[in-house]
């Protein structure tokens, strides 16, 4: 262990702490707060795709643990998704990640689903579901792996809208779930971008700790609390994700 750290480190540490409580409360591994902060704290790009991987591998793996011994979890709904999403995580973390306008589309994307969660209007998931078709599922998971590999995000950011706007499973699975597809499609992304683990940061021990932390927090937060408070948790999420993308690189 190195005998001093920068207060820089200390501080986005503890950052990441607060941005992992955040999104595990929704069953998300927190790729997209890690990245917002690494910019903001000038780590090198090279740096951030791998480090916001691993870090969601952490976070996703505890989550997964806590929600599925909770029952928040449905298979049935996940592995539709799964299958299309796996191979294209792996390809989009071996791919490139293209320019601003992907970045503007995924933004805005977010933030319209933000303001459709935090609007004061009833979501049809509180009420009633239904299983997903097995053939849009393995679509939209071809869409959202090759998404999330691309960012280096684990894609809950984008399939917990989904699950919800289209009723396919209700907010307290809709955690689990997300934390098991970020935890599969993290480890097919970070496999597909195995030349830039070398590239890993000193410090990547106390960014672990410090995530492992927070997860403990957000999953104890996420299984306690009603479904409502979720959903308005994981609009703030989106929202910090939206803005994130469309004004923090």
């Amino acid at each position: 262990m190195p005998a001093a750290i920068d207060h820089s480190v200390w501080l986005l540490a503890f950052l990441m702490l607060v941005g992992a409580a955040l999104y595990s409360s929704v069953g998300h591994g927190g790729a997209s707060a890690y990245l917002a902060l690494m910019a903001l704290f000038g780590v090198p790009p090279a740096v951030m795709k791998p480090t916001a991987l691993v870090l969601n591998l952490i976070v996703a793996g505890l989550g997964s643990a806590r929600y599925i011994r909770a029952g928040q979890f449905r298979w049935r709904t996940l592995w539709p998704f799964l299958i299309g999403a796996m191979p294209f995580a792996f390809l989009g973390g071996w791919l490139k990640l293209p320019g601003e306008t992907y970045k503007l589309l995924v933004g805005g994307v977010l933030l319209v689903s933000a303001v459709r969660l935090l609007w004061p209007r009833e979501i049809r998931a509180l009420n009633e579901t239904h299983d997903p078709p097995i053939w849009l599922g393995v679509l939209l998971g071809c869409v959202i792996g090759l998404l999330s590999g691309l960012t280096g995000t684990g894609g809950g950011i984008f399939l917990s809208p989904l699950l919800l706007f289209f009723a396919w499973s209700a907010p307290k699975p809709t955690s689990g779930i997300a934390a098991v597809f970020i935890l599969c499609n993290s480890t097919a992304g970070l496999l597909g971008n195995m030349a830039a683990v070398k590239t890993l940061p000193p410090h990547l021990w106390l960014y672990a700790g410090a995530v492992l932390a927070g997860a403990a927090i957000g999953t104890t937060l996420g299984i306690r609390f009603r479904a409502p408070v979720v959903l308005k948790a994981l609009g703030v999420v989106l929202l910090v994700a939206g803005t994130k993308l469309l004004h923090l690189y």
